[in-house]
């Protein structure tokens, strides 16, 4: 039981960061081409940074807690 909750959390990290990840990089990327012809906008990039940065770590939180179930070793077995 303890390896499928492991698993859950794994694939919900990857994904929760995966989207996270994606949707930050395109509002960063639309956000550069801004740039281009207003640098004053050049801080409006940090937005998305921030918003899109809680996820993302709440992401890596639940990839780090998968990962960590998923290496301790199972309780009945013999080395």
């Amino acid at each position: 039981m303890k390896r499928l909750f492991g698993g859950l959390l794994l694939a919900a990290g990857i994904m929760i960061m995966l989207t996270s990840g994606l949707c930050t990089l395109a509002v960063i990327g639309i956000g550069a081409s801004e740039v281009a012809r207003d640098p004053t906008v050049l801080v409006a990039l940090y937005l998305p940074l921030i918003v899109g940065g809680v996820p993302f770590a709440i992401g890596f939180g639940l990839y780090k807690w998968g990962r960590a179930l998923l290496r301790q070793p199972e309780e009945n077995d013999v080395f």
